[in-house]
């Protein structure tokens, strides 16, 4: 199975204003740092510079997840998606001891910030874009379930959290609480460092082919066995590569069946859960009721 025409196109979508997003704030941020000299601002422009690189990590790797099968990898390339994740995991994290650096270096050494009506005004532009894509990243999420369009909208909502930060940092600058700055920078440090701990977590649930939630996987059994003819269903796994979930079962089926009849029940127990479910690629084994029983004396 492979993510649809327009699945695929809505992924692409995605990434691609994520680049062009980060692009542009680096550049604004840049400019308002080098005006400002804000801390808060420095933690702003370091996070939009590691969005950057992130972002077009994910690029690369959605491209490469939407390649189709072949030869050398039978179930597809989705988890370059969580390789993308546990990559952003550790930009992110990098970020975060930068900034929480940078910040107690300002409060050891206090400076006045310079012009931060114009940082101000890049905040108010970061926080327009950002809102903008974070919309964008939702509706592809919710067609495609992609992880790595996921992890990049839960460091671009961490952005938002920064950037509103940011803005109450320069307003209480510039009406005279300049050291605010700093310990704004800081707690923005620590919640963009749980941020990468909660992308890192995904990724490698994902990597290590961690099943899907148990509500999810017990819905997929029920469905199976309400196939009539169907005595029941053991052996259920299941994982998740990309926005592809695998699922594989033995279905429990009357011993005297041919062998048409028996792969007829089992397209059907398939086709009940991917009906349900259309992420899902099942695969179904079927046991003779009479060994089932005979493996469990």
């Amino acid at each position: 199975m492979t993510s649809s025409p327009e699945h695929a196109r809505l992924l692409r979508l995605a990434t691609r204003a994520s680049v062009a997003v980060a692009s542009l704030l680096i550049v604004t941020k840049a400019i308002a740092w080098w005006l400002s000299g804000s801390i808060s601002m420095l933690a702003g422009l370091t996070d939009s510079l590691l969005d950057g690189v992130t972002s077009f990590l994910n690029l690369l790797a959605v491209h490469y997840a939407l390649r189709p099968a072949d030869d050398d990898h039978r179930y597809g390339h989705g988890k370059a998606e969580s390789l993308a994740g546990m990559a952003q995991a550790l930009f992110i994290g990098v970020s975060a001891v930068l900034i929480a650096f940078q910040a107690f270096e300002r409060l050891k050494n206090p400076e006045p910030m310079g012009a931060p009506w114009i940082g101000i005004g890049v905040i108010v532009f970061s926080l327009i874009m950002t809102a903008a894509l974070l919309v964008l990243q939702h509706r592809v999420v919710k067609a495609t379930g992609s992880n790595a369009v996921r992890a990049d909208s839960l460091h671009y909502r961490s952005d938002l959290m920064l950037n509103g930060s940011i803005l109450v940092a320069l307003v209480l600058a510039s009406v005279g609480f300049p050291q605010l700055d700093a310990w704004f920078g800081l707690g923005i440090a620590v919640y963009i460092l749980w941020s990468a701990i909660q992308i890192a977590r995904e990724s490698f649930a994902v990597l290590m082919d961690q099943e899907l939630p148990g509500d999810v996987s017990e819905n997929m059994l029920k469905l199976a066995c309400s196939v009539p003819g169907v005595l029941g269903a053991h052996d259920f796994r299941t994982r998740i590569s990309g926005n592809i979930w695998f699922v594989q079962f033995h279905l429990e089926l009357p011993g005297e069946l041919t062998l048409s009849a028996a792969h007829a029940l089992c397209d059907q127990a398939a086709d009940a859960i991917e009906k349900v479910y259309p992420r899902a690629e099942v695969l179904v084994h079927a046991d003779p009721t009479e060994v089932v029983k005979s493996l469990n004396r």
